[in-house]
């Protein structure tokens, strides 16, 4: 590992090599990799230029360091981490391992990203089965209202439920515990996308007990493309994965005797992991950026994140942006609508000249800051918002 633990709300810029002339907000879309993160691709490189010596045991050692480092980042352990390359594909393995009867209901939430949706309502189709957006009920602050029609969709006869940890679109909380707690009451399982949370915002496998927790690497957690992880729990066990890939069976780590075939896989969530899961450039970047987020702590990030922004928050909100109550964020990104009569595109056009990157989601500007921001970064859309709305 190559980052040192941090005090809390310091910038750590001098990690990243990122452009200075601009100001980038928006980690919800692609989190910038730290300099040690692309150190560790270019070692990977490096390696499958002359692979010799190469051992067998190198196809294993990486990925079971890689399922350790993601088990004690969200509590839960190694062996029911699954290595994927991207989101859908584990709701995906997910959605297709979960019983579903005629007239059963799958709950979803409204504008939810759609690698947690189209799945679902593939699968709504073929088993007959209700498929139950709840609607965001108003414009923010409406979380607390959005929050309790979750939990009054979820009653007997729901068979799954499929949330994000806070929405994609403006960072609005979801209380994943009391959800799970709920969940568990009418035998529902629990499908939770962690892909605008994981690194940023602390999770406890213990506290909300989900049944499969997927996020991407690329975002929060600063890590390359095609890479995702996936925690899975024992409604997995027995289940059947999206490919067979012959390193999830018992017994490969002997290459020899990969032609005596064998029906058993690995224990815990190895059967569901993609075929060449062992990629010798992905995976030493993933392990990196795991061990970097680690070193500054999630909690740490939400902390400095919401430093950030706070100021920023009070004031557009006085000047009249919708938004969340601050209970009802994750506070590691801002989601604000703006005053009656301005236009989104417009607004965009004004941040792209000025060199600030936010994103336009639904109809939100969301602004997504990590520990490579500064004041700076916050007062240059800060001067670019309020010209605006005056």
């Amino acid at each position: 590992m190559t980052v040192t633990q941090v005090a809390p709300f310091t910038c750590q810029k001098d990690q990243f090599q990122l452009d200075d002339s601009a100001h980038y907000l928006n980690c919800a879309y692609l989190g910038p990799i730290p300099r040690s993160v692309e150190m560790a691709g270019i070692t990977g490189l490096q390696t499958k230029r002359s692979p010799t010596p190469f051992p067998s045991s190198e196809f294993f050692s990486g990925c079971n360091h890689l399922r350790e480092r993601f088990a004690a980042l969200v509590g839960g352990t190694s062996e029911r981490v699954a290595i994927m390359p991207s989101a859908s594909y584990g709701v995906t393995a997910a959605a297709r391992n979960l019983p579903l009867g005629r007239g059963q209901r799958i709950v979803i939430l409204g504008e939810q990203f759609p690698s947690n949706v189209y799945i679902w309502r593939r699968l709504a189709v073929e088993n007959e089965c209700e498929l139950f957006t709840v609607h965001r009920p108003g414009p923010p602050p409406s979380a607390a209202r959005w929050n309790e029609r979750l939990l009054d969709a979820i009653r007997p006869g729901t068979a799954v439920v499929a949330l994000p940890h806070c929405h994609w679109t403006d960072g609005t909380r979801i209380d994943l515990v009391a959800v799970g707690k709920r969940a568990r009451e009418v035998g529902a399982a629990l499908v939770v996308d962690g892909s605008q949370s994981i690194g940023a915002v602390p999770f406890d496998l213990d506290e909300i007990q989900p049944d499969a927790l997927i996020t991407v690497g690329y975002k929060w957690l600063l890590g390359p493309y095609s890479m995702a992880l996936a925690h899975f729990g024992e409604r997995f066990d027995d289940g059947i994965p999206l490919e067979e890939n012959c390193f999830a069976r018992e017994g490969s780590d002997d290459f020899q005797a990969l032609v005596d075939y064998t029906d058993q896989y690995r224990p815990g969530a190895v059967r569901y992991d993609v075929g060449e899961t062992a990629n010798f450039i992905l995976v030493p970047m993933m392990i990196e950026a795991l061990d970097c987020i680690s070193a500054w702590e999630p909690a740490d990030i939400r902390a400095y994140c919401v430093a950030l922004l706070e100021s920023l928050t009070n004031e557009l909100r006085e000047k009249g942006w919708a938004m969340e109550d601050d209970f009802w964020r994750t506070g590691h990104m801002l989601g604000v609508r703006l005053p009656e009569g301005w236009e989104l595109d417009s607004l965009q056009a004004r941040l792209v000249e000025a060199g600030v990157y936010c994103s336009l989601r639904g109809d939100a500007l969301r602004i997504s800051p990590h520990v490579y921001n500064d004041a700076s970064d916050i007062d240059a859309l800060r001067e670019v918002l309020l010209s605006f709305s005056t």
